[in-house]
């Protein structure tokens, strides 16, 4: 038995390539859009791909079921579970087998036995995975995104995210009763999850990347919860805010992502070509830093600095409708190829091309335009009420937990990704933006700029600075 996790570090998510070294057959579970790392890994160890499949239809990524169905003729494998408002639509033209509980499969001599585990999603399963030559029983337990090293997964994304009413405690209380299943498992057995940490699927996923099912009955507080009722009200209470993009991608994995295939390299535009296509509505992304942004930009711009989040702020923040122009420091095409990734896995496909900030400003300025800038504003004077601005109001752009944990008084809270439609709720004068630490403040002052809030001000270091600056005094 061959196995291999790979995992994605911008999205905090595994898959895996698993083969039997006897027939030279293997397959892949919960994959990433791009099928060129399977392929090749499974090409290097003398493995050929046969079988796809995946644990359910994911929130926060586009799956890559199909495009390496697509490349490789191997067989899909997909939930038939959760009912018909929860089934694949594209499973019958694709020709893929539906599993459902109770079912297993060979991957040459790797028996996979289905488990449906409900309760992160309706169709959601798990596979117990046995290397049938040792005949020494199952090895371990492929668990998707219902059991983490650490914590479990969270039962209310299809309210928050895909707006399905009244369905949060209901989750709960279902994934309840798929725990049951699983502290039946025997302990020994592996576990592999679907995510770590930094993922938004839970509150509290572990940085280790395995686990076995015997640790987690002990540590994880999830399955060693045994009352439904502490149960429901643990797993609901403190879940971040689910990315906006997330019911975007339900939709997406649901219906069946478009193929993309072999893709040619994003072209570079030049400076003129930038400024017509952002006249035709397309939003230019800059990933400078957000001092550099700040110093001068091209007016429109989105400030998302290049990072391990920055499909998840594009993805939270960019209608899916529009194009989009990547802006990139010193023609780094590699780092266009990085960003270009990071937004196909979360179905950002329409972008048209890249170009420097430089050009696209020295365009801007030979039509008559002015570069904008972002005005600055330190934690600790914000602390000191020293020089304000008249008539200002602080804006907190973090999450529920954060501000419930500590804020500025008289703040108004919205979080960063619901600033385009809650902007009507935000006071007239100066906004003094600021988030924990200053990295959000900076894409959020960039995204009111370009709704027309140029009295937008980015409160650098945060709340951290200010609530430190504020016992310092």
């Amino acid at each position: 038995m061959f196995f291999k996790q790979l995992y994605g570090q911008p999205l905090a998510q595994a898959s895996y390539l698993i083969g039997c070294q006897a027939t030279g057959e293997a397959i892949v579970v919960d994959p990433l859009r791009d099928p060129a790392p399977y392929i090749e890994l499974a090409r290097s160890e003398g493995l050929r791909i046969t079988h796809i499949t995946e644990t359910h239809i994911h929130a926060d990524f586009v799956s890559g079921a199909r495009e390496l169905h697509a490349a490789t003729g191997g067989r899909l494998l997909l939930s038939g579970e959760g009912g018909d408002d929860w089934q694949y639509r594209f499973a019958a033209a694709d020709g893929a087998t539906l599993l459902h509980d109770g079912d297993h499969f060979m991957v040459g001599n790797l028996r996979f036995d289905v488990m449906h585990t409900p309760g992160h999603t309706p169709e959601h399963l798990s596979f117990v995975v046995t290397d049938t030559p040792r005949a020494a029983g199952p090895m371990g337990v492929l668990t998707g995104d219902f059991v983490f090293v650490g914590d479990v997964g969270r039962p209310d994304l299809l309210e928050k995210a895909a707006k399905v009413a009244n369905t949060m405690e209901a989750g709960a209380r279902t994934l309840f009763a798929s725990l049951q299943r699983f502290r039946a498992l025997p302990d020994h057995l592996q576990l592999w999850p679907g995510h770590g940490a930094g993922s938004a699927c839970g509150k509290a996923l572990g940085a280790v990347p395995s686990s076995t099912v015997g640790y987690e009955k002990r540590a994880n507080w999830g399955v060693g919860t045994t009352s439904e009722s502490e149960f429901v009200a643990a797993v609901l209470e403190g879940q971040p805010e689910p990315p906006r993009y997330f019911a975007e991608m339900k939709r997406i994995n649901r219906d069946g992502p478009v193929v993309l295939g072999a893709l040619a390299p994003l072209p570079p535009l030049d400076g003129a070509d930038v400024c017509r296509r952002v006249d035709a509505g397309a939003w230019p992304i800059d990933l400078r830093s957000a001092a550099d942004f700040a110093a001068g930009f091209l007016p429109g711009s989105l400030s998302v600095p290049y990072s391990k989040s920055f499909s998840t702020w594009v993805g939270s923040l960019v209608p899916y409708d529009v194009d989009l122009v990547l802006l990139v420091p010193d023609a780094d095409v590699a780092l266009v190829d990085r960003a270009r990734r990071d937004l196909s896995r979360i179905g950002l496909d329409r972008i048209a091309g890249w170009a420097t900030p430089d050009a696209a400003l020295s365009a801007h300025a030979a039509r008559g335009g002015v570069r904008g800038t972002v005005p600055q504003l330190t934690a600790a004077a914000l602390a000191d009420g020293i020089g304000l601005p008249a008539a200002h109001a602080v804006v907190d752009v973090r999450g529920q937990s954060e501000w419930a944990a500590g804020h500025v008084p008289g703040a108004v809270h919205i979080p960063m990704g619901e600033l385009s439609d809650r902007l009507g709720e935000l006071p007239g004068g100066p906004l003094l933006v600021h988030c924990q630490s200053g990295a959000r403040s900076a894409i959020a002052t960039s995204l009111l700029h370009r709704l027309g809030r140029l009295d937008a001000v980015n409160v650098s270091g945060g709340y951290v600075a200010w609530r430190d600056a504020r016992r310092g005094g």
